[in-house]
């Protein structure tokens, strides 16, 4: 094999890779003698098919995958021989292949910019931390006793807030016609609990039990079914009681209800609850200083390649949130946003390869049982789908990897605090949350050459990237709900 450089300019390099006619050979022969184990002809068995005969009959038809076996060896050997790591898949084109002749292609390939980290050990970093107190244990119980509260029968009209029991029966109103799911019996509505389609629920206000009234709604344009999206519709609806809340009492038989052995077991267990939120946004504040440090202590240049797909990832993530900046299928924005998101996209991809350089040479490595927990967590999020989420991560191997990349940027986080010198310091809850919905280091306009905040509200790099199974809707029960 010979290798010659072509060209060379900053991170991109093009190079003239030659695989001699012989050592096509050798990869020809070896994928005959592959198939040539399973190969029937007449007079010989299989296996036993003479290599000279093999060649003869499908010498030409394996020389596209001899190529591809060929280009990917010497590619890697070409590498290999002048010390370059590809920030991106190569680009290969080949010119010149035929049987029994030499293999000529160019590679151009994008290669990781070399630089050094600095000094973990000289980061001086301050946590803050906060308690939960007594406060915000006692606000925390009142909304669970409101969301867990009991109901008791009144013989009076129906207000905001009562629950009704209540049959109904729906038709489109242009027709006269029922439809699949729109009607229901001896269903609970909260009145102003937004369940339903819009004006349904205010036309129950004042009804009594034993009450008949007639519901006159629209279907919202958008709705989810197309036979309905926009359509008049009139319900027949019987209520059969009016329910009014009752108070729940925060005491042991309420702690009972939810499973605890009495009330102070339910605070301390709502404590830990709210202690491990406050926790949680500590970290993140934690590690946004860290990036920001590491980001201000770095500067060199990153791979087009890869700034580029960043660039993309962002645009693509401003088009689904933002729909608006949408025009004729095509992201628009101002000039100014357009350099301020090449900036946040730089700063995504010089902290990455920092973060990978220093996993890369302290050995950090995802265990197969922390990507294991990883797909748990993941399929925790899609109650009654975990089965869906778990295939769809064991055959998605892309997928699978953007899911170890948050797993493993936590590590090299955490490998980092270990080293650097990390002071806690006691803040209020709303200082520890005066930030809370800024953006970390991969979406906060903290990139070299200023600061402004960035149109893009993403999240770190590894949940950036993670391709989630898109969530399914569940089926309505009633057509009349939201």
């Amino acid at each position: 094999m010979q290798v010659k450089e072509v060209k060379s300019e900053g991170l991109n390099y093009e190079l003239e890779i030659t695989v001699e006619a012989k050592d096509i050979d050798k990869h020809v022969d070896a994928k005959l003698a592959e198939y040539g184990k399973t190969i029937k002809l007449p007079g010989f068995r299989p296996g036993k098919v003479p290599m000279d005969l093999l060649k003869q009959r499908y010498g030409k038809a394996v020389l596209g995958e001899v190529l591809e076996s060929a280009v990917n060896d010497s590619t890697q050997k070409a590498l290999n021989e002048k010390g370059l790591r590809p920030a991106l898949q190569p680009k290969i084109e080949v010119k010149e292949f035929d049987e029994g002749k030499d293999l000529v292609y160019h590679m151009n390939v994008e290669v990781l910019p070399e630089f050094e980290v600095m000094d973990l050990k000289k980061l001086k970093l301050e946590k803050p931390v906060t308690k939960a107190d007594k406060k915000s244990v006692d606000e925390a119980l009142e909304r669970i006793a409101s969301g867990n509260r009991d109901t008791q029968e009144v013989d009076r009209a129906a207000k905001n807030g009562d629950v009704v029991r209540i049959d109904f029966h729906g038709r489109t109103a242009d027709d006269n016609k029922e439809h699949p799911g729109m009607h229901a019996h001896g269903h609970n509505l909260e009145l102003g609990s937004n369940q339903f389609i819009p004006g349904f629920e205010e036309q129950l206000i004042g009804a009594k039990k034993g009450g008949k009234v007639e519901v006159k709604v629209s279907f919202p344009k958008e709705y989810h079914s197309e036979e309905l999206a926009g359509r008049d519709a009139i319900f027949d609806v019987e209520v059969h009681a009016v329910l009014e809340p009752t108070e729940a009492k925060i005491d042991d038989e309420f702690a009972k209800k939810l499973g605890l052995e009495d009330v102070k077991a339910l605070r301390s267990a709502v404590e830990e609850q709210i202690q491990a939120e406050y926790d949680q946004v500590s970290r993140l504040r934690l590690k946004r200083e860290l990036l920001d440090q590491i980001d201000d202590a770095h500067d060199f240049s990153v791979p087009q390649g890869m700034l580029d797909l960043e660039f993309g990832n962002i645009k693509q993530q401003i088009s689904i949130e933002q729909p608006e900046k949408v025009v004729d299928g095509e992201l628009k924005f101002e000039k100014d946003e357009e350099e301020e998101l090449l900036a946040i996209s730089e700063r995504r991809v010089r902290l990455g390869m920092i973060l990978s350089e220093i996993g890369r040479s302290n050995n950090i490595q995802v265990t197969d049982h922390e990507l294991q927990r990883a797909v748990i967590s993941e399929a925790q999020k899609y109650p009654g789908q975990e089965a869906q989420v778990f295939e769809y991560y064991k055959s998605n191997r892309q997928a699978l990897d953007a899911l170890r990349a948050p797993v493993f940027e936590d590590k090299v986080v955490d490998y980092i605090l270990e080293l650097a010198d990390v002071k806690e310091k006691e803040v209020s809850l709303d200082e520890l949350t005066a930030d809370e919905e800024e953006e970390s280091y991969s979406s906060k306009k903290k990139a070299k050459g200023g600061a402004k905040k960035s149109t893009a509200k993403t999240e770190d790099k590894g949940d950036a990237e993670k391709k989630a199974p898109a969530k399914k809707t569940a089926a309505k029960k009633e057509t009349a709900k939201k």
